[in-house]
Parts: structure tokens; C-alpha cells; sequence
């Protein structure tokens, strides 16, 4: 069974970017799908929280053969009617047990707020559902903790929803660091920022639902970091906040051995882009991407001519994720080898670790 609808057809962006600049295309096949095969069984998939996040992971989902939309879960039912509409899913429920108590359900996406994330997942894994659930994981590294122990104690799959690491870009990115031609990575700068206007009841502003620019769209940066860098021996950081007491842009430097630093960012007041700088000692690795998940990746090689790759992936590139879910669930492993649970743990630690050098607290939750 192919794993994708049409994965000779990918949609590939490739605009001219410079006479010096040599543009290369991404090969969608070669370089990624054939990771992923083969997928033995069709799963059938539930959306807990239906909203535009979920849309979104669901658009990747119907790119996937092996896929069936069966199950929508929202604390209202006329929601979860209208999204199973809207997206083709056999069943509507109006509570998210009903959903996890589904015995035809093999695996759920979980889209709720991050404040939610540990109940939700609890419930999921207590009712034996494999779990993919939106980062940031959970507010907080006690959270995440109980998370994957409870996946342990029940012995079923779960995963982060980490979208960077099974995309095109990242995986060439470590290919070419792992060449070696680059030499060791000095620096890296790495940003994630867009004007957001104030709303007190805005979920990016909402203490209680986990709010702030960090867990919302800092933990890229921080990912890309962790990825490339390793965890930092040293954290500063230095953070504004909003007039409900939820931080709207963070500054944050990463100290490492060898005098390696990386510096980060986030922010809902700038439109400053995603991207990320690796400074190496022989040249620069530079991604980005938009928000339509178009991906850039410049290769600057002293004394070489520089290698531009670009990609628009189909469904935004969610299907990876998907992808990786089943490949596990068809392999019977409990966690995934692209973002195993200690990343995750990682992940939240030093996020842990940015909260209390920036003074960010969520009340009753810290």
C-alpha cells in the first residue's frame, strides 16, 4: 500500500533567488516517504478539540492511504458535528470521554489548549489509545512526566506533535552537519514572531490556558536548538508581559561548552519571521519558513557557490507525523525513534528552566 495519495505529485516552489545561487528541487520520494515504509494496517483516527490546528493535522491525514477519519470529540456537539461535516469523519461526539471510550478508535489527536494536555492525554492512554498530542506537550516537566509514565504503566504509544523534525528541511539540514564539511557549530540565532493584537480572552494571552509567546511559538526556536545544539549547560533569558500577566516576547541566550552560544526569540508584538542561522566554522546552514509551511534552506559554504532547497509540502507536511504514528503502531513500539519521550522531556526541562530565568509563572500550575 503507498503511505500517500499522489506522492509523485508533490508541489515544489522553486523561485530564483540570485545568479550566485544555485537551486536545487527536493525529491519528496527518495528523501523521505521511503523512511517511513512500509505501513501495514488501516488506522482509525479520533480528533480531540476540534479547531484550526486540528484542520490542519487533519488535511495531512487525508493524504494517507492507510488512514481512516473516523471520530471528532468536542465539549460541544454541535462543533464536532460540524467539523466531522466539514472533514469526513463517520462519528460526532459531544464529550471528549465518549471519544476515548470509543473501542474502534486506534489512535487521537489531541489539539486542546496546553493547560488541557495532561488530563486529556490521561484519558486517551487510561482508555488504551495510542496519543499524538500537540506540543507544547504539557505546562510544565511534572506534566510531562506523569504523561509518559502512564503510556508505560498502560503500555501504549505516545508522541509529541512536534512538526520540525520529520520535515524535508531538518532532515537535510542533519545530513549536511553529520558531512562534517561544515565543522562544528559555533552559533545559532534562531526566531519565531508575528504581531498578535490583545485579547485578554485570546488563548496567547490566557494564563490559565497556558498563554505566552514561549509554549505558543518560542518552543520552535527552542526546538531547533535542542535538535542541532544538545541542552544547554546555561539559560538567560528576559521577557515583557501583557496586561494579563502573560509573556508576550522573550529574549533567551543558551550557553554551551567551548564558548557555543545560541540566541532565540519569540514574540507576539514583531513580525520577525521563522528561521533559523547555524553559523558553523567553514560555513552557514539558514532555513526558514512561512506560515503556509513553504520551506527555504540556504547552504553557505566558504569559497563554494551557495545551494538554495525549497519545498511547499502537500497537507503542510502534518502527514509526517501521521506517518510516523502508524509506522511505530505497525512496528508495536511505545514511543517514537524521531521524538522519543527523553526529547520531550528534554524539551520541557529547558523550557522549565527559561520560565524561571524569565519569571514566568502559571498561577496554580507552578
Amino acid at each position: 500500500m503507498s503511505p500517500t495519495k499522489g506522492a509523485g505529485k508533490q508541489n515544489i516552489k522553486n523561485k530564483r533567488l540570485g545568479e550566485s545561487s544555485s537551486q536545487k528541487e527536493w525529491q519528496q520520494i527518495p528523501i523521505f516517504i521511503k523512511i517511513f515504509l512500509p505501513m501495514k494496517k488501516k488506522y482509525k483516527w479520533g480528533i480531540l478539540a476540534p479547531g484550526k490546528m486540528s484542520a490542519k493535522f487533519t488535511n495531512g491525514l487525508k493524504l494517507l492511504d492507510n488512514v481512516e477519519l473516523y471520530a471528532v470529540g468536542s465539549r460541544d456537539k454541535s462543533r464536532a458535528e460540524q467539523f466531522a461535516e466539514d472533514h469526513g469523519f463517520k462519528k460526532s461526539y459531544g464529550s471528549y470521554e465518549e471519544l476515548a471510550e470509543d473501542k474502534e478508535v486506534d489512535v487521537i489527536y489531541i489539539a486542546s489548549p496546553h493547560s488541557h494536555h495532561l488530563e486529556h492525554t490521561l484519558l486517551c492512554l487510561s482508555n488504551k489509545k495510542a496519543v499524538i498530542c500537540e506540543k507544547a506537550f504539557g505546562l510544565n516537566s511534572r506534566e510531562v512526566q506523569i504523561m509518559i509514565k502512564e503510556a508505560e504503566k498502560q503500555r501504549v504509544f505516545l508522541m509529541e506533535a512536534l512538526w520540525p523534525p520529520f520535515q524535508p528541511i531538518y532532515r537535510k539540514t542533519k545530513e549536511i552537519l553529520l558531512g562534517g564539511d561544515l565543522g562544528k557549530i559555533i552559533h545559532i540565532n534562531a526566531r519565531f514572531s508575528f504581531r498578535a493584537p490583545f485579547d485578554p480572552a485570546d488563548r496567547k494571552f490566557n494564563l490559565d490556558l497556558g498563554g505566552g509567546s514561549l509554549l505558543d511559538i518560542g518552543i520552535y526556536p527552542v526546538i531547533d536548538t535542542l535538535y542541532f545544539m544538545g541542552v544547554p549547560s546555561e539559560i538567560n533569558a528576559k521577557a515583557t508581559f501583557s496586561e494579563t500577566g502573560s509573556e508576550d516576547a522573550i529574549s533567551i541566550i543558551f550557553g554551551y561548552t567551548e564558548d557555543r552560544m545560541a540566541t532565540l526569540y519569540s514574540s507576539f508584538k514583531t513580525a520577525g519571521g521563522i528561521g533559523c542561522d547555524i553559523f558553523c566554522e567553514n560555513g552557514n546552514l539558514l532555513f526558514s519558513r512561512e506560515r503556509d509551511m513553504s520551506q527555504r534552506l540556504i547552504v553557505e559554504m566558504n569559497g563554494k557557490e551557495n545551494q538554495v532547497y525549497s519545498l511547499l509540502p502537500d497537507g503542510m507536511g502534518y502527514q509526517f507525523e501521521a506517518m510516523e504514528v502508524m509506522k511505530c503502531l505497525d512496528e508495536a513500539k511505545l514511543q517514537s525513534d524521531i521524538v522519543p519521550h527523553s526529547f520531550s522531556l528534554d524539551l520541557m526541562n529547558t523550557l522549565d528552566r527559561i520560565r524561571s530565568a524569565a519569571g514566568i509563572v502559571y498561577p496554580g500550575k507552578d
